[in-house]
């Protein structure tokens, strides 16, 4: 996709998804939910980031995402929040990018992937990336908790750490848990998971 426009963001990715533990989208192309089909939601924080020359460094959203079977097979549900934090012309940039506008992987084919999206809606993100316990939480709205696998026989966290050597689709290499609790209850999107799949990674996106 050509365009006119200059980004990249390095960020936290704190990923919750519907899917059992080894998340079959990213993994096999398939969803492996009970009901076949992928529901998400991912938290974000601009550790670097910009848009041409707009600096986009410490800002948060949350995008949350339902679809009725593979998410490449689209007809999905989608939402965008951003942080109250964000000014104006920052909100614009951030809509820009996430929805696939400006290029780059792997915004631009996920933006190709709804029915139906809502946003940016802004609201007060609180966001908190631990290895193995992330939260994300916009209140009344989403509530998102992980938590590590826990080995049966000797009480300890097993501490699993997941890489893509060629690199992902959305993250090359990150610490996977399980899914404490996914919950949204926003328009006409509502869920709530517990014992899923769960990951938090270092997200390098650039359209260049």
């Amino acid at each position: 996709m050509s365009n006119q426009h200059s980004w990249a963001l390095s960020m936290n990715q704190i990923e919750n998804c519907s899917c059992s533990h080894g998340c079959g989208c990213q993994f096999g192309g398939f969803p492996t939910s009970k009901d076949g089909g992928c529901e998400a939601i991912l938290g974000f924080e601009i550790l670097k980031g910009h848009f041409n020359d707009l600096d986009l460094s410490g800002l948060k959203m949350v995008f949350a995402a339902a679809w009725p079977s593979a998410m490449h097979e689209g007809n999905g549900k989608g939402a965008l929040f951003i942080d109250n934090s964000a000014n104006e012309e920052q909100v614009g940039a951030l809509a820009t990018i996430m929805s696939g506008q400006a290029g780059g992987m792997p915004v631009e084919v996920l933006g190709t992937l709804f029915s139906e999206f809502d946003g940016p809606i802004m609201a007060d993100i609180k966001l908190n990336r631990q290895d193995y316990t992330s939260t994300v939480t916009i209140e009344g709205i989403i509530e998102v908790e992980q938590e590590p696998h826990i080995n049966p026989v000797t009480g300890e966290i097993n501490e699993v750490h997941i890489s893509f050597p060629k690199g992902g689709f959305m993250w090359n290499d990150g610490f996977a848990g399980k899914t404490k609790l996914m919950k949204i209850n926003h328009g006409n999107m509502a869920f709530s998971y517990s014992d899923t799949f769960a990951a938090n990674a270092v997200v390098n996106w650039p359209n260049a």
